[in-house]
């Protein structure tokens, strides 16, 4: 996997690249609180925060939360765009963050996990920060468990080159189990059509996704001139949806 460096690349269009829209977030926060405790407020992080497109909406609908990341231009702009009253953004990684032991209730991981360079120290830094009880929400792909995205099959090693950036489902359950987390839920969910094929063409052309960093200029090429035949053909149709998967885990030590 080639290494993504926010600070240099990605960091301007990743809020537009990746944004969702209020009912793609609802049935996110409706997922997420399906899975965590029913008592409010919880104290939450959200670990690889990025630019802060759930942050505050974790904490509309659970409590304060603290977003961790270690890019600094993604946190300038989460600091700028994604601002609430119990919202705080700290530079930080899955493996090192600032906070103390035991003070979250919960953290989310969503699509950051692949990042990690150190799996096994971040197992152990997400049960130090958590409490007791405490939930690990793992929106992860995993090579055995991918949601296979519309696009993807229009690009050359499609599948193939996205499915190497992630472990599969077992071995990221092994690694929890091993050091005493427990499994306690896992699914998927379905967001609601990102607009149209022309919408999502038009997000796709801004790179804001590992995957495109694994491809060669060449394949980059054939892989846009497919798709944007593909579109061509009715551009205004609805982005097709597709199932996502969700790990959660708990430490209850």
């Amino acid at each position: 996997m080639r290494r993504i460096d926010y600070d240099t690349e990605q960091y301007q269009d990743y809020a537009r690249g990746r944004a969702l829209d209020e009912p793609q977030l609802q049935v996110w926060i409706s997922a997420f609180g399906a899975v965590l405790p029913e008592r409010r407020p919880l104290a939450g992080l959200d670990v690889g925060s990025g630019t802060g497109r759930f942050t505050p909406a974790l904490a509309r609908a659970f409590g304060p939360v603290t977003g961790v990341e270690p890019s600094v231009r993604m946190r300038e702009i989460a600091q700028a765009q994604s601002l609430h009253p119990d919202v705080r953004y700290l530079a930080g990684s899955a493996e090192d963050m600032p906070v103390p032991s035991g003070s979250a209730d919960y953290a989310l991981m969503f699509l950051s996990w692949h990042h990690v360079q150190d799996k096994p120290r971040a197992a152990r830094e997400l049960a130090r920060v958590l409490r007791p009880g405490g939930r690990l929400l793992l929106r992860a792909n995993f090579s055995d468990h991918h949601p296979r995205p519309w696009w993807l099959e229009h690009f050359p090693r499609g599948f193939e080159a996205d499915a190497q950036l992630f472990q599969p489902l077992h071995e990221v359950i092994a690694m929890f189990t091993s050091d005493g987390w427990r499994v306690t839920g896992f699914g998927t969910v379905t967001e609601p059509s990102s607009g149209t094929c022309g919408d999502m063409l038009e997000r796709l052309r801004l790179r804001t996704l590992s995957f495109f960093a694994q491809l060669s200029p060449d394949e980059l090429e054939a892989g846009f001139r497919n798709l944007e035949q593909a579109v061509a053909a009715d551009p205004d149709a609805p982005a097709p949806v597709f199932s996502e998967p969700l790990l959660t885990l708990e430490r209850p030590w």
